[in-house]
């Protein structure tokens, strides 16, 4: 089944400014730095490392991405040595744009099932108001002219702007609202995605500065969401998909549901959602043991410029700016490992983390 583009996501804050990544650059990026000599993507080019486009893990986050090209680069480095290409050159800029395209080919969401997705369809009644045709019936948009469904933050703003006249249409037929948990949604999503009759559309970007979010969240959410139902302890570990759902199901508790303008929901989830989702959640304590445990110090400590100046610089570290760091420092790190005798530090998915949060805490 063919996978449309889903979240184009990724920024980062440093002394010049935000970034906002872009699945387009990220393919890209693919392509210049030769990944796909190796790499498939979608069963396109190479097939000696794994299809970027497919899923290898439940629940794979962004720390497990990091750990995985962290464990897994003296052999990337090796083979790209031994077929005489040049190692590639990744900027931060560039792992943003790397991360919004694995987003945009669906990497970090659940593995979703379109069989259940068109059960769900059918249970929930949503064909009574959305044909799967242009010219079908039913007074909703028919689902062939669903924009969202190749931009997750659009359907997001579409879900929740939709929600108002689809509470007010069920009372009128005297029904209850129709509930969806996360992975329904993303099996239903999946389903939509495949249909016969939908033209497929490139990914997008839809996620702004973090920052540019928060006048709106404070005019329109913060009178509620505050206290023990602050988003910041609910939303954390949550994708897109499940965001989207959770919104969904809280209208009925709602008195009034504020329409959103284009793009203001992207400004909200990006103040309340991404920072979770990709900032670091490990433990200082734990990051400072690894450091120590994996030698880090060996090279770091004592020199002129600290690990924490040299891998951070002026930004806050994330999963993401670890994979810029990996492929900037990767090698000749490696190399003076060598010389030193000591092996490449393998590292799990909390080990990343755990760093992450050490090193931010590091002067």
């Amino acid at each position: 089944m063919r996978r449309l583009g889903w979240l184009a996501l990724g920024w980062w804050v440093s002394a010049s400014g935000a970034w906002a990544a872009d699945a387009e650059r990220g393919a890209q990026v693919l392509q210049r730095e030769n990944c796909l000599q190796c790499h498939g993507l979608r069963g396109e080019g190479g097939n000696t490392a794994p299809d970027l486009a497919r899923r290898i893990a439940q629940n794979y986050t962004p720390a497990a991405l990091a750990s995985l090209m962290w464990n897994h680069a003296p052999n990337m480095w090796a083979a790209i040595s031994a077929q005489k290409l040049p190692l590639p050159r990744v900027s931060d800029a560039d792992a943003e744009d790397l991360f919004a395209y694995l987003y945009a080919v669906r990497f970090f969401e659940r593995p979703g099932d379109a069989g259940r997705g068109k059960q769900i369809f059918a249970e929930k009644h949503c064909a009574e108001c959305h044909s799967l045709s242009e010219s079908g019936p039913g007074p909703g948009t028919p689902v062939p002219r669903w924009k969202s469904l190749s931009d997750p933050m659009a359907l997001v703003q579409q879900m929740w702007n939709h929600s108002s006249a689809m509470k007010n249409e069920l009372a009128q037929r005297k029904k209850v609202w129709v509930s969806l948990t996360g992975p329904e949604l993303n099996d239903l999503t999946l389903y939509l995605q495949n249909l016969p009759s939908l033209r497929p559309n490139p990914p997008r970007l839809t996620l702004p500065d973090p920052a540019s979010g928060k006048a709106l969240f404070e005019a329109n959410c913060s009178q509620c969401h505050k206290g023990s139902l602050a988003l910041e302890r609910w939303l954390s570990g949550l994708t897109l998909t499940d965001v989207a759902a959770s919104m969904w199901d809280h209208v009925p508790r709602m008195l009034a549901v504020p329409l959103m303008g284009e793009g203001d929901m992207g400004k909200i989830v990006a103040y309340v959602w991404q920072r979770q989702y990709l900032g670091p959640s490990g433990n200082v304590a734990r990051g400072r043991k690894t450091f120590e445990e994996k030698r880090c110090a060996s090279c770091h400590e004592g020199t002129a410029v600290p690990a924490a100046k040299f891998v951070r610089g002026e930004r806050v570290l994330t999963p993401v700016s670890m994979i810029s760091v990996l492929w900037s420092h990767g090698p000749q790190m490696m190399e003076e490992m060598k010389k030193r005798g000591v092996a490449w530090p393998r590292l799990a998915p909390e080990d990343i983390s755990n760093l992450i949060a050490y090193l931010n805490t590091r002067p």
